[in-house]
């Protein structure tokens, strides 16, 4: 099916704002017509995009997306109160189906809000692919790793064969990696096999590094090093990596990420929440470390808008570094959507507009008391626009949702069955 967005004001490439008609055919971004390049496009199908803003969809590059069932469950509390009283035992009673639709409603949430493409550590992965599958969203699952569990060696092998079987699934529309949590659950011994297993794949790792200051002081006890150097020193940046957090690095450690060339998810809201700090983002960019957005959980942030995470990532290091000019909008926009597509391996696919890409588009109805006047389009998505001002979620060139409505899922069954199996989770034993 080929498809028109006419008459709309869209980013090509990382920094330029045209004007005009994009044309897609096949899942595929084929042509444009602007005052600059003037063609006559024909399509079957058209969107008219006036008074609208396209941008390549977002790219979530964390999250734990069947966490939904813990969204506002034991807030406020003191962090291992919260993982160890409330989350993990509701965790433990979770079957398949529960991340099925769990899924199912994080994906609602983020393509009503512009994310197109997420990349998810959970387990029962997958009935995640098959969430991924039905929904036409774009993933890349990972099966997050417990090197502590008895069953732990079994759990790895089912790892990989899931990784396996599900890479370039749905059409391509999803991809894998391999997910040891983080050094403090996967022992050297564990994390050596996973290692092993990565690298007879191919498979990129996903991990949570040097997130919290309690995560560093365990590991300068038991092992005498930093989370990145000991993830140096046993081989992870040997694969492709992407650490989630990385709040609290020293000079050794950016090096290290520099040198490895390791990709770094910024979660500033789940860091806010949980009181782990902010993480040294202009820092890592001045070293020309690759960094994305992530929302992390719903449990720990609340939200999976990618808007919020983009302003408030960006005032963050404003006033850490006391520098109104550091995080400007345009680069916050490239790490959301070109520069977060790199960094999970999808760099030459996805992430801007422009011809032989994948057409993962978003449209953002700027025709909003809250967005008027206009002065800077880009400076608006970062600091007024919302995820409520998504009109159209568009990814491999089929529109998923458009004014209000999805065109691949019943979001009201969906939401009815989350609200029924959360009742059953969180009621008290007798």
């Amino acid at each position: 099916m080929s498809l028109k967005i006419k008459n709309v004001e869209f980013l090509h490439g990382e920094k330029e704002l045209l004007k005009g008609d994009i044309l897609i055919e096949n899942g595929k971004i084929t042509g444009f017509n602007t005052e600059k390049e003037k063609t006559s496009l024909m399509a079957e199908r058209e969107i008219d995009g006036e008074k609208c803003l396209a941008l390549p969809g977002l790219v979530n590059c964390h999250t734990h997306a069947g966490m939904v069932y813990t969204r506002g469950y034991a807030d406020d509390k003191p962090l291992m109160t919260w993982l160890e009283d409330y989350i993990w035992p509701l965790e433990a009673r979770l079957t398949p189906e529960d991340i099925y639709w769990g899924t199912l409603l994080a994906i609602t949430e983020m393509l009503a809000s512009g994310t197109t493409t997420f990349t998810d550590m959970y387990f029962a992965m997958d009935k995640a692919g098959e969430a991924v599958e039905q929904s036409g969203i774009r993933a890349v699952l990972t099966w997050g790793l417990i090197g502590l569990q008895d069953n732990a060696i079994e759990k790895l092998e089912k790892t990989v064969e899931f990784a396996r079987e599900w890479r370039g699934a749905a059409n391509g529309r999803i991809q894998t990696m391999l997910a040891p949590h983080a050094p403090y659950t996967c022992p050297p011994p564990f994390m050596e096999k996973v290692l092993q297993k990565a690298a007879q794949n191919d498979l990129p790792i996903h991990i949570h590094l040097a997130e919290t200051r309690d995560e560093i002081e365990q590991m300068e006890k038991e092992y005498g090093k930093t989370p990145v150097k000991w993830a140096l020193d046993i081989g992870v940046f040997e694969n492709k990596t992407l650490a989630a957090h990385c709040v609290h690095l020293n000079e050794e450690d950016i090096n290290i990420l520099k040198e490895k060339q390791v990709g770094v998810a910024y979660n500033p809201q789940s860091n806010m929440k949980l009181a782990s700090g902010v993480a040294p983002i202009v820092k890592l960019l001045e070293n020309e470390i690759k960094v994305g957005f992530g929302t992390d959980g719903p449990g720990s942030n609340n939200s999976l808008d990618m808007f919020s995470e983009m302003k408030m990532g960006s005032f963050l290091q404003k006033v850490t570094s006391k520098k109104s000019q550091n995080l400007p909008a345009g680069t916050v926009i490239n790490m959301a959507t070109g520069r977060g597509a790199e960094i999970i391996g999808l760099g030459s696919e996805i992430g801007s507009l422009q011809k032989g890409k994948k057409a993962d588009i978003i449209l953002l109805n700027l025709d909003k008391p809250h967005l008027t006047p206009i002065f800077d389009p880009l400076a608006h998505v970062v600091y007024s626009c919302r995820g409520s001002d998504v009109q159209t979620t568009i990814v491999d060139g089929n529109i998923l949702y458009h004014k209000g409505e999805f065109h691949t899922l019943d979001v009201e069954k969906i939401k009815w069955e989350v609200r029924k199996r959360t009742e059953r989770l969180t009621k008290k034993k007798k």
